[in-house]
């Protein structure tokens, strides 16, 4: 290991250019953000350019924990060029000092932003993405109901109860779907007839029912109903409903446990929550990982040239990672992948990868 004075230097660097990107990258996000929440908020009659900012605000935390790892790619990639366009690498070289040796302290930081980013970060951005939601159903809600319309898109389920069969429809969900904003329900009876659609502003689950709020019913061959509240019975429990309306990047790292066992249970297969549980587990090696990446096209002094294909490579290098992720991610939701092989394949293939290139360029 280096001694203390250097390892600290060497740290510090690391630190301050990995916050300086992450932070450049979540302004960057939260300008594109905010500028879309505009464009949508046409549909918004009363809403204000202060409520809108603050819904992107209350957003942006967890687009920042998915660029996270390319934060720390593209900071440690500044960071080790900076050192060596200074020559303060060769000088380190020169004093005996090998390449283990001054990324090691990059690493040990990046191991412990990952378990930051895991254990305290991510209930912040799950609680403030669960108020964005809230304060945009809110401004959705006071839409009229004559604006809305079905949807084939947004969330779906379908239950069965003693009167019959529905399909709900919801394009939005809060509460980890007890709450469902913009819904369309169809009722059947017990042979499979169509019954009515069910039109409302939003939708709570309650204990053996859905409550509808300014509904709309329409029943074949009969004028629309209008009803402030409406009841629909129904067999659906919190956790199965959590299966299909919740998102799993909305439960805290410290929750998703139990939602698990909850949904094991229930008789759920839960895939999203355990990919999402196995995720933040790994967070901490794929940090190091994206060191050991960006380390091993950084080292190149520059008076050798090629630091704009040393720069395409790590830039490459991570796109590729991302790709990797989110394949192993689609096939984890499909049931082909286990979670954990999801969660993790992507971690061991960057810093495989990065341990590999930097042995062949420092040890031959």
């Amino acid at each position: 290991m280096l001694p203390g004075t250097l390892s600290r230097y060497f740290g510090f660097r690391f630190i301050k250019s990995v916050v300086g990107s992450f932070f450049g990258v979540v302004a960057l996000a939260a300008m594109i953000d905010y500028v879309e929440l505009l464009r949508r908020s046409t549909e918004w009659p009363n809403a204000t350019a202060l409520v809108i900012a603050e819904i992107s605000l209350f957003r942006v935390p967890q687009l920042a924990e998915r660029i996270l790892p390319f934060a720390v790619l593209v900071g440690a990639m500044s960071c080790y060029l900076t050192l060596s366009r200074r020559l303060e690498l060769v000088v380190a070289r020169a004093a005996g000092v090998s390449a283990w040796q001054f990324v090691a302290p990059s690493m040990i930081a990046a191991f412990l932003f990952g378990v930051v980013a895991t254990t305290l970060y991510n209930p912040l951005a799950a609680m403030l993405h669960e108020r964005s939601k809230r304060l945009e159903a809110e401004m959705m809600g006071e839409l009229p109901a004559s604006a809305m319309q079905a949807s084939t898109g947004g969330f779906w389920v379908r239950q069965r109860s003693a009167d019959g069969a529905a399909v709900i429809n919801a394009k939005s969900s809060r509460g980890q779907g007890s709450q469902l904003g913009t819904v369309t329900v169809y009722t059947f009876d017990n042979a499979g007839q169509f019954q009515e659609r069910i039109e409302a502003k939003s939708a709570t689950l309650a204990q053996g029912y859905w409550r509808f709020d300014d509904a709309r019913i329409y029943g074949s061959g009969n004028a629309p109903i209008l009803q402030d509240t409406y009841r629909l019975a129904t067999n659906l429990t919190l956790e199965q409903v959590r299966e299909s309306f919740a998102t799993p990047e909305t439960v805290p790292f410290w929750q998703l446990p139990s939602y698990i066992e909850l949904a094991d249970r229930a008789g759920l297969v839960a895939a999203g929550y355990r990919l999402q549980y196995q995720q933040l587990l790994a967070r901490p090696f794929l940090l190091t990982a994206m060191v050991l990446l960006a380390v091993s096209v950084s080292l190149r002094f520059f008076r050798f040239g090629g630091v704009q294909k040393m720069v395409l490579g790590g830039i490459s290098a991570g796109f590729l990672l991302f790709v990797l992720s989110k394949f192993t991610e689609d096939m984890s939701k499909s049931e082909l992948m286990s979670p954990v092989l999801a969660a993790w394949i992507p971690a061991l293939v960057g810093g495989l990868t990065g341990f590999f290139v930097l042995l062949h360029q420092e040890d031959g």
